[in-house]
């Protein structure tokens, strides 16, 4: 295990505690002891609440930090390594390689994305497993230890989840490939370095992490969170309905994703409810990050790397954009063809770029902020639509995908009746779209553009892409197959140094 990981929680959530929003209950505090920290529940859910502030916290590498913007960052490499969210221009540099698929040498030092990635979510897991330590020790009220450890559960196997599928393949036909190291206690400087195991020993912590979350929830009643950035119960079922998905569980996912549609505080937002996507309070968030101005990150923000009126910024120069091929789909009558630009006879500044996207703006350009939002409530109805597709229960899935679409586009029922009931879907991802799943499909790639990560979609279902066709936009047109090599990130070399259970032998292959 790398010596950075280890004993971190003593060394940093004592900052991190005082730069949280007061929203959450923090206290700023320069204290570094365990005792304090865990003296009670209350200041332990302040660690948790540094732990959330990880969420979107720049830095996780040496060099390059502002491509290294924390979980949005990795969600946003992961959009460009697919075909529907695409660079206009290299600009410095940051997430050009990742969008052309050219990073996997990156792993040779610490400052690409193959570091930055596995720092933060083995820094997040180092210190979530000392929270998870004192399960049965903690001093408090016990509904709200509960309460709190079920939250650490819940990240523990969302960030394992993460891991898992960006540094091996898909699960399914793989169950017995190289996993990522398992580390459910907390390390110190003596802990000897796991091995990778397999991707079904990966997936077996995660299932029974996030069971265990959703079981503590249950005990202690059902509720929703205080704050939008806290998992809750329902949050907790949102993260089981993705493991199952990506596990071909589809009945599981359906009722997990069914679960968590059952939040009295969310529902279908209209699309000019959503404008900017920069707000916790949308009607239908499920989990997000509250960023107050104290927190805003500039130049190594989310909104920096998408917004392209934000003056001086990174994407006012390299604009992200959606394909030309995915923008052609969205009917004149779909509200969401405004998330984005139409072609342009001249392209001029900012976002008046052809295709550009309009989607994600920030909150407040003087201070340059936007909240941060990972999970809304049309990304669990198109789950439960798909897994309702896989089971061959058509009636069902129309009926949920009609919630989603009557607030959407004014011609749905007419697209929707053009369906033919199969869960067969297009191996082209630029080809016809016949089936009930070629639909859902499609409405995941339009109302998740830019959030959830297209690459993981693409190992799930064993897609390819091919960028180069007639009327591209695409700056970097290459071609991939189903489980490219180029889809899997290497372990960093610093990972293998550092860990005496790991050699060369043992990473992923080159393309």
């Amino acid at each position: 295990m790398k010596t950075k990981f280890i004993n971190i929680f003593l060394l940093v959530v004592g900052l991190m505690l005082g730069a949280c929003s007061d929203n959450l209950n923090t206290e700023p505090t320069t204290s570094t002891t365990s005792e304090v920290v865990f003296r009670d529940v209350t200041s332990a859910q302040t660690a948790m609440n540094g732990i959330y502030r990880y969420m979107y916290t720049a830095g996780w590498s040496v060099n390059w930090s502002a491509e290294n913007c924390g979980l949005s960052g990795i969600l946003l490499t992961a959009d460009l390594m697919g075909e529907d969210h695409l660079m206009a221009d290299p600009g410095q540099g940051w997430f050009w390689y990742d969008y052309c698929l050219d990073v996997q040498m990156d792993y040779t030092h610490t400052s690409g994305h193959p570091y930055a990635f596995w720092n933060f979510f083995y820094t997040s897991i180092c210190n979530i497993n000392y929270i998870l330590a004192t399960e049965n020790t903690l001093p408090g009220d016990p509904a709200e230890v509960k309460k709190l450890m079920a939250q650490a559960y819940a990240m523990r196997a969302m960030c394992y989840h993460y891991l898992i599928q960006i540094y091996q393949q898909t699960y399914v036909g793989n169950e017995d490939a190289a996993g990522v190291p398992i580390y459910t206690e907390p390390t110190t400087k003596e802990t000897i370095g796991k091995p990778r195991g397999t991707i079904k020993d990966t997936y077996l912590q995660i299932n029974a992490d996030i069971n265990k979350a959703i079981t503590l929830f249950e005990e202690v009643g059902i509720e929703s969170h205080e704050h939008a950035s806290h998992i809750d119960y329902y949050v907790a079922n949102g993260f089981k309905a993705r493991i199952c998905m990506t596990q071909n569980l589809y009945a599981d996912a359906e009722q997990a994703a069914t679960e968590a549609l059952k939040a009295p505080y969310a529902r279908v937002a209209t699309v000019n409810e959503m404008k900017g996507m920069n707000n916790i309070t949308m009607p239908n968030v499920l989990w997000g990050m509250e960023v107050i101005a104290e927190q805003g990150s500039g130049f190594e923000g989310f909104f920096s790397h998408m917004d392209a009126d934000a003056e001086g910024l990174y994407a006012s120069s390299a604009q992200k954009c959606i394909d030309a091929s995915l923008y052609s789909r969205i009917p004149q009558s779909d509200e969401r063809k405004g998330w984005f630009r139409g072609k342009l006879e001249k392209d001029g500044e900012g976002s008046n770029f052809s295709y550009c996207q309009l989607k994600f703006k920030m909150a407040n350009y003087s201070n340059r902020i936007g909240d941060i939002i990972y999970m809304r409530y049309e990304e669990m109805l198109l789950i439960k639509a798909e897994a309702q597709c896989m089971q061959d229960k058509y009636s069902d899935a129309r009926l949920t995908l009609t919630e989603l679409l009557e607030q959407r586009d004014a011609n749905y029922a007419e697209m929707l009746n053009n369906f033919t009931d199969s869960k067969n879907y297009n191996s082209d991802t630029n080809g016809r779209i016949v089936s009930l799943m070629d639909g859902i499909l499609l409405q995941r790639r339009i109302e998740l553009w830019g959030e959830v990560g297209r690459l993981f979609d693409l190992k799930r279902l064993g897609l390819g892409y091919n960028r180069d066709y007639e009327g591209s936009n695409q700056t970097t047109a290459l071609a991939t197959d189903p489980g490219d090599l180029r889809f899997v990130l290497p372990l960093p070399q610093s990972e293998i140094d550092g860990n005496v259970n790991i050699s060369d032998e043992d990473n992923n292959p080159l393309y």
